[in-house]
């Protein structure tokens, strides 16, 4: 597409849209003679508008880095600081002893107990366990007696818990009629 714009009314957002210089622009002949009188010149102000001049280039050295670098500013800027601090890493309490003692020296005396007492309470499940291990090693060894003593009599041990049971059940009717 092709714009055309008026001298006395450019818009920056017509020239350079979206900041980006690179719109092809021709100019005609009376139009760049006429800018002179609108904007004009650094030396010159304008004619068509009051009190305006030419924005002017503050330094007139643009290499920046060489300005920087060069001995006059070099020997102003405050040197740089080369000296590198890291700082401590936080340890968790909860997870780390040492921290936890530097926080509270009663930490150690109380994890000592706990881990005592952890200890007393381990041994007294193994001795319960040996215990009930015990008990019940020694009830299936007199199983294990009464049924060999059944083998060797002749009897099968269905018919040894088949005559408990009937007993059982003799002496309830019994104390149903009393």
């Amino acid at each position: 597409g092709v714009e055309v714009a008026q001298v006395d009314s450019l818009n920056l957002l017509q020239l350079a849209p979206g900041g980006h210089m690179g719109r092809f622009i021709i100019w005609t002949k009376s139009a760049f003679e006429a800018l002179n009188g609108i904007y004009g010149s650094e030396s010159r102000l304008s004619t068509e508008k009051t009190g305006y001049t030419l924005p002017r280039n503050i330094m007139t050295n643009s290499d920046i880095t060489r300005v920087i670098n060069s001995d006059e500013v070099q020997s102003k800027v405050k040197p740089a600081d080369t000296k590198i601090i890291r700082k401590k890493l936080k340890k968790n309490p909860l997870k780390n002893l040492g921290v936890k003692v530097r926080l509270n020296p009663y930490a150690v005396s109380i994890r000592r107990s706990e881990k005592l007492a952890q200890d007393r309470r381990a041994a007294g499940k193994i001795s319960a366990v040996a215990k009930a291990r015990a008990a019940a090693n020694k009830k299936h060894k007199s199983q294990g007696a009464n049924y060999a003593r059944l083998i060797d009599e002749g009897r099968d041990w269905d018919e040894d818990e088949d005559s408990e049971d009937e007993g059982d059940e003799g002496d309830e009717g019994e104390d149903e009629t009393e």
